[in-house]
């Protein structure tokens, strides 16, 4: 980077002088070099915070035809002015400045741009007027939050010209590079992780579980994944990709969420019936209301299994909103705000297909839940969870009773029935959502529910589950020993452009499974290598990442 004046370049910060003072050498000298010693350092003081300002705006003026690779050092900028220079050339190593929201390159003459420039993906403005550039790279589609896109006075082809002159033409423009951007390579299948449990070959009962939020084709929009290519949003495609992953992952039973009314009818249920699965589905609450056309693109909850090895003996829909309004009284939140989410899961209450191994009944309870998205109510996330502890409860005791299930040892058959619990929980694993469910029990005054009105409840529910003990007075529990599979080994499970971290779980009886193997996470550094912005895209059909895990039953330990 060629500078002729260094001011122009640089911030400058204007430094005060000290100031002098005139003193009787022989009467005040020694306060005199004390006073001058205070403002020396007070200066100095002042001198190194200025030092450490950061600015983030950098303009260089002046003939320069050539950029020093310090400038790509400054990783901090969010706006670079670099007009009215004699630039031919921008190097790719700009793509450093991932900050970058401002670029100003007009007025050079610039015939080539570097497709690098699609690397930095938060610019809103990117000015290009005034050059020689012929053609512009199809990787800027990537520049999706870009508004206001400058080409003017550049020999492009007319149409360019006109469409980003036009009306919305900018993410027209932006569209049309992105849907013809080259696609990045695959990733790299992802590996099977074997836990300290796994044998090479046991005589114990063998099942595999697969969670997934296979995104509905009603909220995969350009707005919410603008990263994405257009084809590649599309649900035609999409599905190819979802199901392509499920046949693959070979699994026995499938706990999805996000699938619409419609696909579960008419793709979902009968291609996985094809390959031997048969499934249960329930929507979110709103579709009661709708008309029959439009309850079609409702989504919800679905649960298919392998019927060589299971049969579905009953299902058990949970509907978060009738919930809170039957557990209303003396809590008022319960209506102002659980109540307002019509987030729903499903049980199906599984038995085991008779394999000659053992002449007894075996049972599995089987549960997929999908709860409230937003971190601003991370209450309702909270009781949305002990609402469904609540339920799955009632569910257990009434199966224990009408079934004849349980264990003749006199154990309690709540914290014996195996049970496997996935779900969109939308809680990362140090959420009071996750470690409620892990932990059995939460304090009833949680720092999360106490600025809300939901006493009532929480008094009421702490006094069924102490059942006369004094021991969780205090406390909100559940009976259920669950653990979540793989949790040091999968860091996320959903990934987009502006979040990335692990919202999905699946959670097992520990006292009853023995988890075996479980998929590894998607590549980090396929990741790095592709510059992926996010999920969808072109070979990740969802902005979740399918969690899969097997699972090891004992074969003599049974529910009658």
């Amino acid at each position: 980077m060629q500078m002729t004046q260094q001011a122009s370049v640089f911030p400058h910060f204007q430094m005060t002088p000290p100031q002098t003072l005139s003193f009787p050498i022989a009467e005040n000298y020694k306060f005199h070099q004390e006073d001058q010693k205070k403002k020396r350092e007070n200066h100095s003081t002042e001198l190194e915070m200025k030092q450490k300002i950061k600015w983030t705006e950098l303009e260089i003026k002046g003939p320069i035809r050539y950029l020093s690779p310090d400038l790509f050092k400054l990783t901090h900028l969010t706006s670079l002015f670099l007009s009215g220079n004699y630039l031919t050339h921008i190097p790719p190593e700009i793509s450093n400045l991932k900050c970058l929201q401002h670029l100003d390159l007009s007025d050079n003459k610039l015939i080539l741009l570097p497709p690098d420039i699609g690397d930095i993906i938060q610019l809103r403005e990117l000015l290009l007027s005034n050059n020689n550039i012929r053609a512009i790279p199809y990787e800027f589609g990537k520049l999706f939050l870009l508004q206001v896109f400058s080409l003017s006075g550049n020999p492009l082809p007319q149409e360019v010209l006109q469409t980003v002159n036009d009306t919305n033409g900018v993410p027209q423009l932006i569209m049309y590079l992105l849907d013809n951007c080259p696609c990045t390579h695959k990733p790299p299948e992802r590996e099977w992780v074997r836990t300290q449990n796994y044998k090479d070959h046991s005589d114990e009962f063998i099942f595999s579980v697969m969670c997934y939020n296979v995104l509905c084709d009603k909220y995969a929009t350009r707005q919410a994944y603008g990263y994405c290519p257009t084809w590649a949003l599309k649900w035609e495609y999409r599905r190819t990709n979802i199901f392509r992953e499920m046949k693959e992952s070979r699994a026995d039973i499938f706990c999805l969420q996000e699938v619409e009314t419609d696909q579960f009818n008419t793709f979902f249920l009968p291609k996985l019936r094809e390959f031997g699965y048969d499934g249960i589905f329930t929507p979110k609450s709103r579709a009661k209301t709708m008309q029959e056309f439009d309850r079609k693109f409702v989504d919800g909850c679905a649960i298919f299994f392998n019927t060589s090895k299971f049969s579905l003996v009953e299902k058990f829909n949970v509907e978060f909103n009738q919930l809170a309004i039957a557990n209303s009284e003396g809590a008022d939140d319960m209506l102002n705000r659980v109540m307002l989410k019509d987030n729903v899961g499903l049980v199906a209450f599984l038995k085991l297909v008779p394999d000659g191994r053992s002449d007894k009944e075996r049972h599995l309870l089987v549960s997929n839940a999908h709860m409230h998205w937003d971190p601003e109510y991370s209450d309702v996330k909270l009781i949305q969870a002990v609402l469904f502890m609540n339920e799955l409860t009632s569910i257990v005791k009434r199966l224990v009773d009408e079934q004849n299930l349980g264990f003749s040892n006199g154990t309690d058959p709540l914290k014996r029935i195996p049970m496997i619990f996935c779900g969109d929980f939308n809680s990362l694993p140090d959420s009071s959502v996750i470690e409620f469910l892990l932990s059995g029990r939460m304090r009833a005054d949680h720092e999360e529910l106490k600025n809300f009105g939901y006493e009532g409840f929480i008094s009421r529910y702490c006094s069924q589950m102490r059942n006369g003990s004094s021991e969780y007075q205090h406390e909100i529990s559940h009976p259920f020993f669950f653990k979540s599979v793989d949790e040091a080994n999968f860091p996320f499970t959903n990934y987009t452009y502006n979040f990335k971290g692990k919202i999905d779980y699946i959670l097992y009886s520990s006292r009853f499974f023995l988890p075996t193997l479980s998929l590894a996470a998607l590549s980090e550094d396929w990741i790095k290598e592709s510059k992926s912005i996010g999920c969808p895209n072109v070979h990740i059909p969802s902005d979740h990442i399918p969690l899969v895990a097997h699972f090891e039953m004992p074969i003599n330990l049974t529910t009658n």
